[in-house]
Parts: C-alpha cells; sequence; structure tokens
C-alpha cells in the first residue's frame, strides 16, 4: 500500500511539471515584485545612466551576470566567461584644421568635418575630382598619392543617413587605391551642415577595429561641386588636435541548451541593449541624470525574464541571452557581436530583440518587424494571451527597424523584429521621457509592465519550442541573405 502510494505521489508530481505550459511557465517568471526590482537597480540614479563608457555601465553588465548566476543560465560555448570583451575608442575630435583645394582655402567646422583620421599633414599634393567616388569612377582616375573629391552618396539616395554606409565603402577603395585623402561633397537639407558640425565636434565613441596606423583621412565638406574649379588640382590638408583614448566595454552573454535531440543544434538570440546616455543637461527640476528606465532598462529585463524562465525549463531550441554595450553610440556592441560571434551565425535561426522609446497605449505591444517574420503568429497569440495587441510599427517614417541592435542580425540574414512597449505614434508622450532626465523607475506602469513582460517569454517560449524555426516572408528586404545564409 505504501509503495502503492509513494508511486501514484510520484506519478502526480511528474504529471504536473509536465502539465505546466508555457503560458504558466511564462507567468511564473514575471511578477511586478521582480520587475521592480530589476529595473530600480538597472536605472538607479547610483549607475549615473550608464554611459557608454562609465563605472555605471559595468556595474549593470555585473548585475546582468549574477542573475544569469542566479536561474543557472551558463557560459556560452566558446566562451570563457559571461563577458564579451568589445575594445572601443574615445576619439576627441580635432581643435584646428585647413583644407586647400586649388586657389581656394577652407577651414574646419566652418567648411568641413573630420569623419574618420587622426592628425595630418599633407602638403604638395593634388586633388583629383570622381564623380559619386563609385569603383568604376575610382578606377577611371589615377588616384595614388592624391587627395580623392567626390559627391556624398551614389546619385540615388537622397538620405544622408544611407550616405554615411556609402562613405564606408568609399573610403576603403579610395585607400585600396592609393589615395592620401578622402573629401565628399555634402549638401543635404534633410541634415543641416550645421547639425553635423554640433555632433561631430563632440567625442565620439567607436569600435577599435586597429586601423589607427595609416588610416585614411575622410573629410565632408559642405560645397556642391561646382565651388572649386577642377582645372587647379593643387592641394593641402592640415589636422590637429585629435586624440583617441582605448579601452574595453562588455556585452554580457549566457546561454541554455535546449531539451531537443535534434532542435537544441539551432539557437534563438534573445537580445537588448543595456547601456544609455549617461548624465546629461540638468531639466527644470535639476536632474541631470538619464536613467533609461524605458530605454532600456525595460528591454534588459524583458531578456533577464526570458533567461529566468528558460533556465528553468529548457525550450526545445536552445537560447543564447545577449545584453549589448554601445547601442546607444552606434549599435556598436551588436556589431562587434556579429563579427565575432562564439557560436556560428548559421546556426542562430532567430533573434528576438527588444529595445525602447516609451508607451502611450498600455493596451498594445509594438513589434517592429512583426509583419515580416512567419513567427507574427505566435507573437500575436501570446501577446493576446495576456490580454495586448500586437502591432507592427505605427511610424515607419522614423526607420526604427535599422535603428536598434536587431538590424546587425538581419543584415546577416537573421529574422530579427524588435518587441517594444505599446505605441502608436512618436508624440508627446514618447519624447516627454525618451532621452530625458525624467525617465525614472517611478513614471513607468509596472502593472502594464506585467503583461508586457509574461508575453514577450511566452512568444520567446512559442518561438523556441515551434516544430519549424520561425523565416523572412517571402519578398522581405532581407529574405535572400537569409537563404544564403542558411543554404
Amino acid at each position: 500500500m505504501k509503495k502503492l502510494l509513494a508511486l501514484t505521489l510520484i506519478g502526480f508530481c511528474s504529471a504536473t511539471a509536465f502539465s505546466q505550459t508555457d503560458k504558466e511557465l511564462a507567468e511564473k517568471a514575471v511578477n511586478q515584485a521582480i520587475i521592480k526590482s530589476h529595473i530600480g537597480f538597472i536605472a538607479s540614479d547610483e549607475l549615473k545612466g550608464r554611459d557608454t563608457p562609465s563605472e555605471g555601465l559595468k556595474i549593470a553588465a555585473k548585475y546582468i551576470e549574477s542573475r544569469f548566476m542566479e536561474y543557472g543560465v551558463e557560459i556560452a560555448p566558446g566562451m570563457d566567461s559571461y563577458f564579451q570583451q568589445v575594445p572601443m575608442k574615445k576619439v576627441s575630435p580635432p581643435s584646428v584644421g585647413k583644407l586647400v583645394l586649388g586657389s581656394s582655402e577652407y577651414k574646419l567646422s566652418d567648411d568641413f568635418i573630420m569623419l574618420e583620421g587622426d592628425n595630418t599633414e599633407i602638403t604638395n599634393a593634388q586633388f583629383v575630382f570622381v564623380n559619386y567616388g563609385s569603383e568604376s569612377d575610382l578606377n577611371e582616375k589615377d588616384v595614388k598619392g592624391k587627395i580623392v573629391v567626390a559627391l556624398c552618396g551614389d546619385g540615388e539616395s537622397e538620405n544622408p543617413q544611407q550616405w554615411f554606409g556609402q562613405s564606408e565603402q568609399k573610403r576603403k577603395m579610395a585607400a585600396g587605391l592609393g589615395a592620401v585623402a578622402l573629401v565628399e561633397l555634402y549638401n543635404s537639407p534633410q541634415l543641416p551642415w550645421n547639425f553635423l558640425v554640433r555632433y561631430f565636434s563632440g567625442d565620439q565613441v567607436v569600435l577599435d577595429e586597429g586601423k589607427e596606423e595609416g588610416q585614411l583621412t575622410h573629410l565632408w565638406m559642405n560645397r556642391s561641386s561646382q565651388d572649386f574649379d577642377e582645372k587647379e588640382t593643387n592641394a593641402s590638408l592640415s589636422i590637429s588636435g585629435a586624440n583617441v583614448i582605448k579601452f574595453n566595454s562588455q556585452n554580457v552573454v549566457g546561454y541554455v541548451q535546449g531539451s531537443d535531440n535534434k532542435l537544441k543544434e539551432e539557437v534563438v538570440v534573445y537580445s537588448a541593449h543595456y547601456d544609455h546616455v549617461g548624465i546629461g543637461k540638468a531639466d527644470a527640476s535639476g536632474d541631470s541624470i538619464y536613467n533609461g528606465s524605458r530605454d532600456n532598462a525595460v528591454g534588459t529585463v524583458t531578456v533577464l525574464s526570458a533567461a529566468k524562465s528558460i533556465a528553468e525549463n529548457p525550450t526545445k531550441r536552445s537560447a543564447l541571452f545577449v545584453l549589448f554595450t554601445g547601442e546607444e553610440k552606434g549599435l556598436l556592441g551588436s556589431k562587434a557581436f556579429v563579427d565575432n560571434t562564439p557560436i556560428p551565425l548559421e546556426k542562430m535561426v532567430y533573434c528576438f530583440n527588444s529595445d525602447n522609446g516609451g508607451y502611450n497605449d498600455t493596451s498594445k505591444a509594438t513589434i517592429i518587424g512583426l509583419t515580416r517574420t512567419t513567427a507574427e503568429e505566435m507573437i500575436v497569440e501570446a501577446c493576446k494571451t495576456f490580454g495586448l495587441e500586437a502591432i507592427e510599427d505605427p511610424a515607419p517614417e522614423q526607420g526604427l527597424f535599422d535603428r536598434s541592435d536587431n538590424v546587425r542580425f538581419a543584415a546577416k540574414g537573421i529574422p530579427a523584429p524588435t518587441f517594444s512597449m505599446g505605441f502608436t505614434a512618436f508624440d508627446d508622450e514618447i519624447t516627454k521621457y525618451y532621452h530625458q532626465a525624467g525617465d525614472n523607475p517611478n513614471t513607468v506602469d509596472y502593472a502594464y509592465l506585467e503583461k508586457f513582460f509574461r508575453s514577450y517569454v511566452y512568444a520567446c517560449r512559442l518561438i523556441g519550442n515551434s516544430k519549424k524555426a520561425p523565416f523572412w516572408v517571402k519578398g522581405d528586404k532581407y529574405y535572400d541573405q537569409g537563404k544564403e545564409l542558411y543554404k
């Protein structure tokens, strides 16, 4: 009789354990007390806004590491700790600069800014105009030992943000052909020149890719192609006062192996950035600490919530939890990660990122890229289960898909939407807190966040346990990259 009773109890306990649904496991992982403790610490005044670099950011990284340890999240294969070192450098711009093209002389800030390079002195050189600086344009001219002058962009796109990416390719090609500097002629009403001057007149934090030695000096000049005489080809360039300080920051990475013998070879990435913008201009109350509760302590806690749930009850697919540094400096941590990932990219079948600017509708969760992957139905169901409506990006003009860490994965071919708090427009309620000193832990709705986090965790579990890995919807911008990545 005792044996029978014991067997019955064992059977009951086993049945209870296995009968816990993904919904119940999501509920179990999240409650308001846990949420408040996480956000209250990560977005506290003591961490001083988690700028990159800062002591507050280091403390936040240690906090995430300690939570991984508490939950039983493992160190990722190929790593010897939870920290992936990300070499960076803080570049102070030059204070003095003069550029001579033909008989015309131009001054730093008034007429040109430096995008890349260091202190330099180029005398008795020549310049050569190469139209838009395409590969064919550059190969048509002899640019060796000369200052290359080109128009910004490619003649098709009118978006200055895209010109930056095109500029990088021009710089690489010009350097490979032996040019001594690259000057691009900037002329766009979309980004006024004074905005560029303000942006590039402050310190810049960038990845340290070990390229300072012999790096090609690259300038943008506030001129059209008609402002100088191409027949006068004498040129010189003098720049001084620039300074570089190198440092390391950290991505925080954890791993849980999947429970299915076959599907564990597939990895789902759950990501967010944990940095913010630090200390800035004081508001009317005198507060100068930009706490970043919404952006992106909330995103960090989505990933911690998923880590807690999946570590306790692994999904069929393996899980990689990644908290990025330097997102606010230009998606630096995520670029370093995808370029130096401990797990092959082709094993990463999905990236479910979480990033936030704010919210103005607590009945919704806004998923940037919701309709772009075949996980849409699972994400919609997860949100609906906890009383939220999942909606697609309502402000495509903001280019949000390309402004968070998810785009680093998407560009490699990995399906990667971003899970955000509910907003229906970039209105005053968003800008009231977005990158503002008032974005404190006591200004967020924790009852709403409980639904929000549970929805995310449930969606994570559905994706991690689905029979077939989600993929891009056919026709998407990144569909072909995905086909190439996964063969």
